[in-house]
């Protein structure tokens, strides 16, 4: 998962065993990925956030965002695979201003879910955790993407819920696109709240990856850095779950 030429900088699997996080730039996940699958479809992919429905649950609180959810599963020695749309649900231990609920959101794209893109990446994903976590004999996974906006008059929240945990073993953040926008910095804490880490997403590709039960994470509101202009955050979201003792 590094380049073994370059002691210096530790694998990726050290990393989310401690301190629980990794940063990694999109010209060196570019090839993390490219050695697992083909991008052939990444016009597509990205087009594919102008696509996206507001969320609903959000969108009452005057938080605008956009996004779909796809749910798929994997056994340790096999491949990733669709499941059937359902909800996606976090108790209220990790989610407090949405949780305990289940959320339906409209489901990613038929073309996208079997596409090259998001196929390499599930790959890249399944490698690497099942890496770090060799016992897991199956994984429940979640895909979202998601589109915050901001305009001159409100800023996006990319993580409105504040710093958090997800409630599951493994995240990965994904920079897919990013217009007309300051800040968006992710923020990584300890449970007792000390900063471990921040760092921003700035180009496509550019990847934070979370050991989500060992350290809480959050991203600050984003702005317009020309007020009248649309402005966006666009990032795909994957999330590993032991299902070894049921899917949930």
């Amino acid at each position: 998962m590094h380049n073994p030429a370059d002691s210096s900088v530790p694998s990726l699997p050290d990393q989310l065993l401690s301190p629980g996080f990794a940063f990694v730039e999109g010209d060196r996940m570019k090839p993390l990925l490219t050695s697992l699958g083909a991008l052939m479809d990444w016009p597509d992919f990205v087009d594919s956030w102008n696509h996206l429905a507001p969320d609903p649950y959000l969108a009452a609180k005057g938080r605008f965002r956009r996004r779909r959810h796809g749910t798929f599963s994997a056994p340790a020695d096999g491949p990733v695979v669709a499941e059937p749309h359902q909800p996606h649900f976090q108790s209220l231990q990790y989610n407090t201003l949405q949780g305990d609920i289940q959320r339906w959101f409209e489901p990613i794209d038929a073309a996208i879910v079997h596409g090259d893109t998001l196929g390499t990446i599930l790959r890249f994903c399944h490698q690497l955790f099942g890496h770090v976590a060799p016992a897991t004999k199956r994984w429940h996974i979640e895909v979202h993407q998601f589109r915050i906006e901001a305009s001159a008059d409100a800023a996006g929240e990319p993580t409105p819920e504040g710093s958090h945990r997800d409630g599951v073993d493994y995240v990965l953040v994904l920079l897919v696109d990013r217009e007309n926008i300051a800040s968006g910095t992710t923020t990584i804490h300890t449970p007792e709240g000390r900063l471990l880490g921040d760092f921003t997403l700035t180009h496509a590709l550019d990847a934070a990856l979370i050991h989500d039960p060992v350290v809480y994470h959050g991203v600050t509101p984003v702005r317009p850095l020309v007020a009248d202009l649309p402005a966006h955050r666009d990032v795909l979201v994957v999330t590993f779950k032991s299902a070894d003792g049921g899917i949930g």
